[in-house]
C-alpha cells in the first residue's frame, strides 16, 4: 500500500529556514512525480512545487520561487522541500502528494492530478 509521510515542520522566525521531508513507502518512487502543496487556514490547498520522475524537471509557484528548492533521493524514497527566507504568509499545513506517470520529464502542480497524499506537517512562521 502506497503511503506518504511528511516531517520537518515547526515554528520558525521570519527569514529562517526549514527542510521538509516526504518519505514514501509501498511503491517504486521512480514511477511517480511528487508535489508539495500547502493549505493555510480558511484557504484552499495550493500547489507549491513539484518534481518529475527523472528529477530533471521542477516547478515552483510564484510566491516561493527563489526561496524554496525541491529535490528527491529515489534511493532513500524521499523528497525534500528546502524552504529559505520564510515569511509569515508561508504559514500553512504542508502536504506531499504522488501521482503515477509515464512522463519522465514533466510534473504538475494541479492538485486534482495527484492520487496519494500524506497527512501534512505544520509550518508556522512567526516572530
Amino acid at each position: 500500500q502506497l503511503q506518504l509521510g511528511e516531517s520537518g515542520g515547526g515554528l520558525v522566525q521570519p527569514g529562517g529556514s526549514l527542510r521538509l521531508s516526504c518519505a514514501a513507502s509501498g511503491f517504486i518512487p521512480e514511477s511517480y512525480a511528487i508535489g508539495w502543496f500547502r493549505q493555510a487556514p480558511g484557504k484552499e490547498r495550493e500547489g507549491v512545487s513539484c518534481i518529475s520522475r527523472s528529477r530533471e524537471s521542477t516547478n515552483y509557484a510564484d510566491p516561493v520561487k527563489g526561496r524554496f528548492t525541491i529535490s528527491r533521493d529515489n534511493a532513500k524514497n524521499t523528497v525534500y522541500l528546502q524552504m529559505n527566507n520564510l515569511k509569515p504568509e508561508d504559514t500553512a499545513v504542508y502536504y506531499c502528494a504522488a501521482v503515477f506517470t509515464s512522463v519522465r520529464f514533466m510534473c504538475t502542480m494541479a492538485r486534482a492530478s495527484y492520487d496519494y497524499w500524506g497527512q501534512g506537517t505544520q509550518v508556522t512562521v512567526s516572530s
